[in-house]
């Protein structure tokens, strides 16, 4: 157990090789200390499994491509380790794509790895990195407020999401009456595609804060109900911000099947209305094309009698259709 206790606390020397891999950056302020893994491999993997107690499994959790959201609760050993997931935006191609953040958390250290590029995390780094102030405010009171800023920070940077997505419903909204049919729908399709992709983001996140919030670590020194109680309410927020969009998106794809449908009918209609006023007219036509003794085939107005019947039968089909209120 004392073997377990000395690894426990045992933190990458400045020299270790760890530290000069361009994809490892570390900040040092007092006790603590924040190692940053970017597109990790199993060097670096290999690197912290001589320096901190991780369990194998987690290590290769992190290099594994698709992780769900979890947490590992290694209390004994002096550390947690968490996989979440968070959404990146794509402006170019209006796609949403989620980005897996592994964490390990300990006295005086935490360490967090990632395959993609989320900026406010790096953002975080960074200004921690460069700025005594914010090292201090981010890095003076533990690894449990590390951590817990370092989530919060993640799940704040949904909301421009979130607030984006509720710009395109409300353009949507603004223009399903009169807008271009085929651009409303592949604009819906986008909307649609951003929420569905949200949802299976944050939900799996929910049961991981929740179980983080719930029991208290000696090692993290946090007031784990407090600090992740807030970042669940936050979480909570964009959930119901999701469901609110999801209903809108549903009505509005409902309204959009219906005015399509009836633009359908209306043409169909007029299609239809054509085809029936025609119709005597090809009748009559088709009587008079044959090549028989027909009545007034000699007559000199043979041609003007047989147009006005035809146009007889159009008014008289029409005014029918108007009686009716057909048309």
């Amino acid at each position: 157990m004392a073997v377990r206790q000395l690894r426990q606390t045992k933190i990458l020397p400045p020299q270790a090789p760890a530290a000069r891999s361009p994809r490892v950056q570390t900040i040092t302020h007092g006790d603590l200390q924040w190692i940053d893994i970017r597109q990790p491999t199993p060097t670096e993997m290999n690197d912290l499994r001589r320096s901190f107690p991780f369990h194998p499994l987690t290590l290769d959790d992190c290099l594994s491509k698709v992780q769900r959201p979890k947490l590992d609760d290694y209390t004994d050993e002096g550390y947690i380790f968490l996989v979440l997931h968070f959404p990146t935006f794509n402006k170019q191609n209006r796609h949403t794509n989620p980005v897996e953040v592994d964490v390990f958390v300990g006295r005086g250290y935490v360490v967090t790895v990632h395959e993609g590029v989320l900026k406010p995390l790096l953002q975080t780094f960074a200004a921690a990195q460069n700025d005594e102030a914010v090292r201090e405010r981010l890095m003076g009171r533990g690894s449990g407020f590390l951590l817990y800023r370092i989530i919060d920070r993640l799940v704040d940077y949904v909301f421009p999401i979130l607030n984006k997505i509720d710009e395109h419903v409300e353009s949507i909204e603004n223009e399903i009456i009169d807008g271009n049919v085929r651009l409303l729908v592949q604009n819906l399709s986008f909307v649609r595609r951003d929420i569905i992709t949200l949802r299976r983001i944050i939900k799996p996140n929910l049961p991981v804060l929740r179980q983080l919030e719930s029991r208290e670590r000696a090692f993290l020194n946090l007031d784990e109900d407090t600090y992740f109680g807030s970042i669940l309410d936050h979480l909570g927020r964009q959930w119901d911000m999701l469901e609110d969009d999801k209903e809108i998106i549903e009505g509005l794809n409902d309204t959009l099947d219906s005015l399509t449908s009836h633009r359908i009918n209306e043409v169909m209609k007029i299609l239809t209305v054509i085809s029936v006023v025609l119709l005597p007219m090809t009748l009559v036509a088709s009587i008079y094309g044959m090549n028989i003794q027909l009545p007034f085939d000699q007559h000199p107005f043979a041609f003007v009698i047989v147009m006005g019947w035809m146009l007889l039968a159009a008014v008289g089909m029409m005014s029918y259709f108007r009686y009716k209120g057909w048309i």
